[in-house]
């Protein structure tokens, strides 16, 4: 039969095929994450708890003209600039800026959550795209991690007061633990200060 006459494909053909599709498919990625989100400019691959939240982040913040951080453009959500709330702007530590920033009112359930949320988006398209720059853990994106925990604890002090059932990793008790641990040259006041916040949910 013409078939049995047929040689055989080199295996390592097929294995230099399969090699070479692995390598496109992270360069692949990686320009279409930067055509879709405009805050990424680095080649760097992100963490997955962070790539899973670019597509909605893409579609939430805007860039412009000039810099967030070094290499990272200029964001904004919802008309909130990151320049308006831009922590590098303050003498105090980040967490320090977060907090005279990013209050609640004393009851927290009538606080605003479009606009924490707004905010926060600036600063997670900005955590990103340092991210996409360098795998490195540096001051500065330990800094913006710290204001982003800050914002987030405040989110999960506003839905806990009004009433809303949240999963284990959106309880004010675990965005509190992630604040304090990213509390990157902070006070022990500043530190006392948002402990005090976790008890004032109503």
């Amino acid at each position: 039969m013409m078939l049995a006459n047929r040689r055989a494909k080199p295996l390592h053909h097929c294995a230099i095929a399969l090699s070479l599709g692995a390598l496109a498919a992270p360069h692949e990625e990686i320009a279409r994450r930067q055509t879709t989100a405009c805050f990424l400019k680095g080649t760097t691959a992100l963490p997955a708890e962070v790539a899973n939240g670019v597509a909605a982040l893409a579609k939430a913040v805007t860039c412009s003209a000039g810099n967030s951080v070094t290499g990272v453009p200029a964001v904004s959500s919802g008309g909130i600039a990151f320049s308006s709330i831009d922590f590098q702007k303050s003498t105090k530590s980040p967490l320090g800026f977060a907090l005279e920033t990013f209050k609640a009112p004393t009851n927290p359930s009538t606080a605003n959550l479009a606009t924490l949320q707004d905010q926060l988006n600036d600063y997670l398209a900005v955590e990103a795209g340092i991210r996409s720059l360098s795998s490195t853990n540096s001051a500065l994106l330990t800094s913006v991690k710290s204001v982003k925990f800050f914002i987030q604890y405040q989110i999960a002090r506003v839905r806990t007061a009004q009433g809303e059932k949240l999963g284990a990793a959106d309880t004010v008790e675990h965005q509190l633990g992630k604040v304090t641990k990213n509390a990157i040259k902070a006070t022990a006041a500043e530190i006392a200060q948002v402990n005090a916040l976790a008890k004032q949910l109503k």
